[in-house]
Formats: C-alpha cells, sequence, structure tokens
C-alpha cells in the first residue's frame, strides 16, 4: 500500500448507520450485518500497514535502484525500525503503571476491582494500549467464561479490529446498537472453510456459521444460529480511540521513516560501491589474456594530451553533509510523534525529576490526550463489570469513580519528599501526598500518618514508665503537700 494513499482510508472499525434502519438491534438483519462487514473490510488495508511497519516490513525493502540492477551493482536495505520504538515507548510510558481505579466517596468497588484482577487487567491495558498506538483504536469485548456446570467467570479479551465491528447510531452520542466478531474458518489443508460470525446485542450472543464467505444468507448457513444470552446489561464490544482522528502514533511520521531509512540504505551502499568501484582505462584495452582482469573494468576512449590514463571511477560523498540531513530527519520524526530519543544526551542519568518532566513535556501532552479517550472506554468497561455482579447479587457502584494514569517516568522520591515537607503547613497534606507517585487516596496516607504519630506517643510514654492506657492523675504534677524527698522517690 502507497502510503500516500493512507488518508484516503477511513479509521477505526465502527459503522454508523440510522436507528431506524438498524430494525431489530437484538436480532440484527442479515442485510444490516452484511453491510457493517463490507463497510469495515474496506479500512483493513490501512491496518495491515501499519501493523507491518510496526513488525519492521516497511518500504525500503521492496526499493529497486535501477542504475544498480543495470550495472550489477550494491543495492543495500537497511531499516531502523522508529515505528516499533514509538508504539514501545508510548505504550510503557502510558500503562507501564497500574492504571487506579478509586471508589467515590461511600460507594464500594472491591467487587469489580476483584474481577479485574482475575482478568489480570494490567496485561491487558498494555496490550490494547499497543493496539491504539499502531492502529489508533482498539476493541474490547467482555464475555462469561463456564469454569464448572455451575460456575462461571467473567472475562476479557483485547480483539483485533480487522476482525470486529461495532454498529452504532448515527447521533452526536454514537450509541452502541450491537457488535460483530467474524473469524475465518480453514480445514486441515489451510483452505477457507467459511466464516464464524458472532453477534453481541444488548442481551444475547448470536452465533451463524456460514459455508463461505463471511456474506450471510439462509443458504449459506451451515446450520442454524445458536442464541445465548450473556447477562452484561448492554454490548459487550467496547470500543477506544487513540485520539479524536482515530491515528497511530507513528503514522503521521510514516514519509519520515522511509526517508530515514533510504538515506541509511544509500550510505551504506554508496561505501560498498565505493569499495567495488569500477577500474577506468583510457586510451588503451586490455588483452584477451587478461580477460580474468575485466570483471570491474571499464575500457573508455583516450583522456587527456597522452591520451591513455588509469584512475577509479567513484561518485563524490560528502558524509558531513549527509550525516546533517540524517540527524534532521531523525530530528523530525521524534518531534512529529511527541517522543524523546532517549539515546539523546540531553537525558542524561543524573537530572532532576523536574528537569525530566520538561524534557517529557511533549510526551505528556499525548498522554494528556490518550487518557480522556482511554477514561471514557474504562468507564464502560466499568459499568458492564458491574451490571453482571449486581445481577448475580455482588452489591457494587462504580458511579464517579475516579481512572488515574500515571506516566510511567523516571522520578526523583527525594526531591518529592522535600517538596512535601517544605508544604507542611501551608498546602494540606491530603493534597501534597498526591505528589507521591503511585498514590490513588491521599486521605488514607494522612489517616495513616495520624495513626503513626498517635503510637509514636504511645511507645514513648511506655519507655518512661506510663500506662498509655490509663489517664494520668493530675494531682502527681501538681506537687499538693508532697515534699521533694518524697517526690524523689516516685516514679516520673
Amino acid at each position: 500500500m502507497d502510503i500516500s494513499k493512507i488518508n484516503d482510508y477511513k479509521r477505526g472499525s465502527d459503522i454508523a448507520i440510522d436507528r431506524e434502519l438498524a430494525g431489530d438491534t437484538n436480532n440484527p438483519s442479515f442485510d444490516v450485518i452484511n453491510y457493517a462487514i463490507n463497510q469495515q473490510r474496506n479500512r483493513t488495508e490501512r491496518y495491515k500497514m501499519l501493523e507491518h511497519y510496526y513488525e519492521g516490513n516497511q518500504d525500503i525493502f521492496s526499493r529497486v535502484l535501477q542504475l544498480s540492477s543495470k550495472l550489477d551493482r550494491s543495492d543495500e536495505k537497511v531499516m531502523t525500525n522508529h515505528a516499533k520504538y514509538i508504539t514501545d515507548m508510548v505504550t510503557g510510558f502510558t500503562t507501564g503503571n497500574p492504571i487506579s481505579i478509586v471508589a467515590a466517596d461511600g460507594k464500594d468497588i472491591t467487587p469489580i476491582l476483584d474481577a479485574q484482577d482475575s482478568m489480570d487487567i494490567d496485561s491487558h491495558n498494555t496490550e490494547l494500549e499497543k493496539d491504539l498506538s499502531v492502529f489508533g483504536c482498539a476493541y474490547e469485548l467482555l464475555y462469561v467464561k463456564k469454569i464448572s456446570a455451575t460456575e462461571t467467570q467473567l472475562s476479557i479479551e483485547k480483539i483485533d479490529p480487522r476482525g470486529c465491528v461495532l454498529v452504532t447510531d448515527d447521533t452526536l452520542d454514537k450509541n452502541p446498537l450491537f457488535g460483530i466478531y467474524y473469524v475465518e474458518k480453514k480445514d486441515l489443508l489451510g483452505n477457507s472453510n467459511g466464516y464464524l460470525i458472532t453477534i453481541y446485542t444488548q442481551k444475547w450472543i448470536i452465533e451463524y456459521r456460514t459455508k463461505t464467505g463471511y456474506a450471510l444468507s439462509d443458504t449459506n448457513l451451515v446450520k442454524n444460529p445458536s442464541v445465548t444470552e450473556h447477562f452484561l446489561g448492554d454490548v459487550p464490544l467496547i470500543s477506544y480511540r487513540n485520539n479524536e482522528e482515530r491515528q497511530g502514533d507513528f503514522e503521521q511520521a510514516l514519509s519520515l521513516i522511509n526517508a530515514y531509512n533510504e538515506m541509511q540504505s544509500d550510505r551504506i551502499t554508496d561505501k560498498k560501491n565505493f569499495v567495488d568501484a569500477l577500474l577506468v582505462l583510457y586510451g588503451f584495452t586490455l588483452d584477451d589474456d587478461d580477460a580474468n582482469l575485466k570483471d570491474g573494468v571499464l575500457q573508455a576512449p583516450g583522456k587527456g594530451e597522452d591520451g591513455a590514463s588509469v584512475e577509479w571511477l567513484t561518485k563524490s560523498f560528502d558524509e558531513a553533509q549527509m550525516q546533517t540531513l540524517v540527524k534532521s530527519v531523525k530530528d523530525d520524526i521524534h518531534q512529529t510523534t511527541y517522543v524523546p530519543n532517549m539515546n539523546d544526551e540531553n537525558f542524561a542519568g543524573n537530572i532532576s525529576g523536574e528537569a525530566m518532566k520538561y524534557k517529557l513535556f511533549a510526551l505528556l501532552q499525548l498522554l494528556a490526550t490518550k487518557q480522556r479517550y482511554l477514561t471514557r472506554g474504562i468507564r464502560r468497561r466499568l459499568q458492564l463489570i458491574q451490571n453482571f455482579l449486581t445481577l448475580k447479587g455482588q452489591k457494587t457502584d462504580a458511579t464517579g469513580a475516579t481512572i488515574q494514569i500515571s506516566p510511567n517516568i523516571p522520578v526523583n522520591l527525594t526531591d518529592i519528599v522535600n517538596n512535601i515537607k517544605n508544604a507542611d503547613g501551608i498546602i494540606p497534606r491530603s493534597f501534597t501526598f498526591a505528589w507521591l507517585p503511585n498514590v490513588s487516596d491521599p486521605e488514607e496516607l494522612v489517616n495513616q500518618i495520624k495513626q503513626q504519630k498517635a503510637d509514636d506517643v504511645k511507645d514513648s510514654q511506655n519507655a518512661l514508665g506510663f500506662d498509655a492506657t490509663k489517664n494520668i492523675d493530675d494531682d502527681e504534677f501538681k506537687g499538693g503537700d508532697t515534699d521533694d524527698a518524697s517526690r524523689t522517690n516516685k516514679q516520673p
């Protein structure tokens, strides 16, 4: 696929249709399902190209230099995978620290957090963010897995955007109507054997098995569809977007990535061709006995006054100018994607945490955008989990929960603690304690500090011989009629 045409494709696997045309969304018609799949399949070429770039299968490997092929000269192909670097850096930066979810005041979300722990939600979030970074969108499916004859467990799975469709209405809210997950089936010889097409409505899971292709019709079904209830209270296919445009993190830098690879390839090609340079003979020829010397030799008419001379034919090469151009393109890649070059000398290991934040300022702005859209999808996930757990009799309420996504960056804990100390008495501790990394509930820390101080007072009293569990008699400290001798014999 030509990268110049990438913007001709619509992004994401959401398909919006008129609600009235959708009919019964708990049992969508074949026409609506086929329309949605056809629309989504027109977008898969973009997904394939972006995945190829991430995996290292980039345009440089298909380049052919016409002059090199004619002269049987070297044509080296070198690829530096900036696409993978950008995605891996952004993914680690965004989800390297577990996403924290704290219940609103007076509400309990412990059952939801327990359910997420059983799903290994942190690993799932990392894989989800990777899809967001590569494709510009991501999809997850909540489903109920049967683990015994009488017990079920809620599970979650990331879905490849090339194999799913979320059908929404065409209003501003884009309310989900139903989801589609389709998988090509193959026989033992690897030949296509129809598709398994699963429809997820607000209440039902409907499975169709086709004979050939993915088009649904009465004559193309292997058997009658199976229908089961999912008990999640809404469409369990959740759509995430990387940004408003649903662009991947390296998508706008594709032309720069290609230019960088071409220049590096040209540098190595020129170096290798310099070693294998042609020897030019001016004004004379080699005898037939010297035929073994003719490879790499070019015979030409006489040159200069004498007419006969010998020299190497090489292409002029300004290494300093090329290095400047390569650095400029590399800088543009990092500037366009907001991902800094961590090998740059500006990222020394001894700079403060605050200085590091300034150097990562652009990446922090990128995270701010990602946070908004990630939070929106996670809230929908929490609501679906709550629906399921409530049906099972577990009381929980995720309404108003705080979702905190903390950037995974080096921190100078000493600086943070000193700032908290300096702000004590000026800024409430419930605010300053939030400066600490991975702290989701500063109030809990405040309560722990109070309890710790109370315990320290008791320990000090016990060390001095006081019974910290009893009230101290004030008369002991008033003196009264007690003389110095008796006061001296008393325990303090």
